[in-house]
């Protein structure tokens, strides 16, 4: 959802309040249910929609892309890329040398080729290269910049150390820094965040955009027991989750649920929205009373007793 936000430093993202994780098209969703969601959240007021030139490659049969692909042409069919602000990534996985220049500028044709676009709105580094040397990956990322390929440039699932001193490094050779910061970070997942990395992002003004908001759908309240975790799509991917202090938390998502009048998806978002640097939470749908879940949660505002709440009572189990 987006709302109208003057002064903002991050053109790429604006007032926006929630984005569409795009990993679910061409994996639990075929390219019409896609269509579906996609014209529902647009509908809606969702303008955010993030993906990566390696969704959806874990699924036999596919070899990546496939996310980009319906997203552009969706685009294309209803006629509204100059409404959408559109993310993706490159080098999935982390492999070596993933991130050279010449990587880089190859992997962004092909993303914007499927994408039936020109430029992206974010383009990510979606895991460190540390084979790479830093001023090649800043170099290599700042002619997208210069070449309007990429409105700002994003890190995905890097530590405060490796951010740190990547952006500290652009600004000495004078280029585009990493703006944009994409963690794994939720109510029940959160040392991989807080502490040093988040600090860094608000010293630096790196607006944060976390992946698993609800983490698999575990802050959903859809996973009780652990029994109810077997057989699902999901399931294997909640119980990190559930296991890391997960069970305990969810009675109070209820009771904030019942405070509100709204759901623990909404609330667990909601709450990701109040936390120093985050600008809006990832989260994905594949069925359309997911969806009105996500644009409930932009609306939600959570007081700050509540709010608290939340923070103190996570126990992690790790």
């Amino acid at each position: 959802m987006a709302e109208a936000h003057p002064g903002n430093a991050h053109p790429a993202i604006g007032g926006i309040k929630l984005c569409f994780g795009g990993n679910v098209f061409g994996w639990t969703l075929n390219r019409d249910q896609s269509f579906e969601i996609l014209d529902a959240f647009y509908e809606a007021g969702g303008r955010m929609v993030d993906s990566a030139e390696g969704y959806s490659s874990w699924i036999p049969g596919n070899k990546g892309g496939e996310s980009e692909t319906i997203i552009g042409e969706w685009m294309e069919l209803r006629g509204v890329r100059k409404d959408m602000l559109i993310a993706t990534k490159t080098g999935m996985g982390g492999p070596p040398y993933a991130l050279k220049p010449e990587k880089v500028a190859a992997a962004i044709e092909g993303s914007l080729e499927r994408l039936r676009t020109d430029y992206v709105d974010i383009y990510y580094a979606h895991r460190d290269d540390k084979t790479t040397p830093l001023d090649e990956v800043i170099s290599g990322y700042d002619d997208l910049v210069k070449a309007g390929k990429a409105r700002e440039l994003g890190a995905s699932n890097y530590t405060a150390e490796r951010l740190g001193a990547i952006t500290k490094l652009a600004d000495r050779m004078g280029m585009t820094p990493f703006t944009v910061l994409q963690p794994k970070f939720n109510l029940v997942w959160r040392h991989e965040f807080e502490g040093a990395l988040q600090d860094l992002c608000i010293a630096r003004g790196i607006a944060v955009l976390p992946y698993y908001g609800l983490a698999s759908a575990f802050l959903s309240g859809k996973f009780r027991k652990p029994e109810d975790l077997e057989g699902t799509s999901r399931g294997g991917g909640a119980r990190e989750f559930a296991e890391n202090g997960g069970w305990a938390m969810l009675p109070v998502l209820d009771q904030i649920a019942a405070e509100t009048g709204a759901t623990p998806a909404q609330v667990a978002l909601a709450w990701l929205r109040t936390q120093p640097a985050v600008a809006a939470p990832v989260a994905s749908a594949s069925r359309k009373e997911q969806l009105a879940d996500l644009i409930g949660s932009a609306r939600l505002e959570l007081d700050a007793a509540q709010v608290e709440r939340l923070t103190r009572e996570f126990s992690p189990a790790v």
